[in-house]
């Protein structure tokens, strides 16, 4: 039997810690791997804790937590089917707003739910947790007592182990502050009744999203601001619990996105944890660091491949590595799991990580002439805005015409002779 460990106990972790000791029938035979989990928090802390973020998952990465039956909260949680953009007075695009319906819905859990749940299910499938926060020294004995140890938290000094990668991290510091926090008692817009996400740019001072979905105690909806660094929605320093966070967005609200303010006013806190306030360097780093001589740990997820949220990628990233370090390894046999299989395993999952670093290092800068040009076309074209915004789902299909400006501008001058031919053709 294998023995594997893994050190962190978020989506990416647990997701592979749980594909590696799966439900089996009385029939089946038994398990090849031995699988130790380490989480700093057992799930009655992390229940009683902080949100963790305002993780959104789109159709393809729902569909991996489906296929592995881990979709325990998909039937009680809240299914956007609509996400709008808000278009606010600003370079590229006049004032208003489109709605469109995602190819496939979308959904966001608490992590601290999701967290919790699937550490016991772990536990009631015979794997090993060990409680406790775990440091740089303490891995080199855990490695050396395990086939493969696979570090799955991108936050602390863990993730330091591994060198940052410069030819994929174009910044040294976080351009975003970020603030969260779960509430109950907003409003759609009109037409828009049912469970949906919403963006608004802030001219170039940042963004606000707002997001349905499931709590500790029921559906809620999560609001995210995206505060571009000592500018005006920059007000988070102080790190405000739950009941000031709701009044301080309300008078950003009131003075930035008026719109938003009516549909929010009435909004209050979920519960005494709802509050989260932070930022991130997004970072690329190399994905096998050595421990001890001949020794050698492989980064998934958050540890190598960090992004802002700005792009709603970190969940659907995760579960991307996880399922593909769990093929990986199941499909790797009895074979030692070297340096050389680590590196070509990370290489796997980077095919996609590369193009979700790349929109959301676009997204955190100042838009580009043709990402202007782009963002006016969706606010006047609905298969452009369907195109873009269903985009998020996988960014890999942005490569093809947003993130190039040749290709863009292709793409929208063959949108605009098709709409002038529509009359003719008809």
């Amino acid at each position: 039997m294998r023995r594997i460990a893994v050190v962190g106990a978020g989506q990416a972790g647990l997701q592979l810690a749980l594909g590696l000791r799966p439900q089996k029938a009385p029939t089946e035979p038994a398990e090849s791997y031995e699988v130790t989990l380490y989480a700093a928090r057992r799930p009655e802390e992390v229940r009683a804790g902080r949100i963790l973020s305002t993780q959104v998952m789109f159709g393809p990465a729902l569909a991996l937590e489906r296929a592995a039956g881990l979709n325990l909260w998909e039937a009680r949680t809240p299914r956007m089917t609509v996400i709008r953009l808000a278009v606010t007075e600003g370079p590229y695009a006049p004032a208003g707003g489109i709605a469109v319906p995602l190819d496939a819905p979308a959904q966001s859990v608490d992590q601290r739910v999701k967290t919790a749940g699937w550490l016991e299910l772990f536990e009631e499938r015979g794997g090993r947790v060990v409680y406790g926060t775990v440091g740089p020294d303490e891995l080199p004995g855990i490695a050396a007592a395990h086939d493969l140890t696979v570090v799955a938290t991108g936050h602390g000094p863990l993730a330091e182990i591994f060198a940052r990668d410069g030819r994929h991290s174009p910044y040294d510091r976080p351009q975003r502050t970020l603030a969260a926090c779960y509430v109950r008692g907003t409003h759609g817009p009109d037409g828009l009744g049912g469970p949906h996400g919403r963006i608004n740019p802030v001219d170039g001072a940042g963004e606000f999203y707002v997001l349905h979905g499931l709590t500790l105690d029921g559906p809620c909806e999560m609001l995210l601001w995206e505060a571009v660094p000592g500018g005006p929605l920059d007000v988070w320093g102080d790190r405000p619990g739950p009941g000031a966070f709701v009044e301080r967005s309300l008078e950003l609200l009131r003075a930035r996105l008026p719109r938003e303010y009516e549909l929010c006013r009435g909004m209050e806190a979920t519960d005494g944890g709802a509050a989260l306030t932070g930022a991130v360097t997004p970072v690329v780093r190399h994905p096998v660091a050595r421990v001890a001589p001949d020794t050698y740990v492989l980064g998934m997820a958050d540890a190598v491949v960090l992004n802002d949220p700005v792009g709603g990628q970190g969940a659907n990233s995760a579960a991307r590595c996880a399922a593909r370090y769990l093929r990986e390894i199941t499909g790797h046999g009895e074979r030692p799991f070297d340096r050389t299989w680590m590196l070509r395993t990370f290489a796997a999952y980077w095919e996609h990580a590369r193009h979700v670093t790349a929109f959301n290092n676009l997204l955190l800068g100042p838009p580009p002439e043709h990402v202007q040009r782009v963002m006016s076309a969706v606010a006047h074209h609905p298969e452009v805005a369907h195109r873009y915004l269903n985009g998020y789902a996988d960014p890999a299909g942005f490569q093809d015409w947003f993130m190039d400006a040749d290709r863009a501008d292709a793409y929208l001058a063959a949108v605009g002779a098709a709409r002038a031919a529509g009359p003719a053709a008809g």
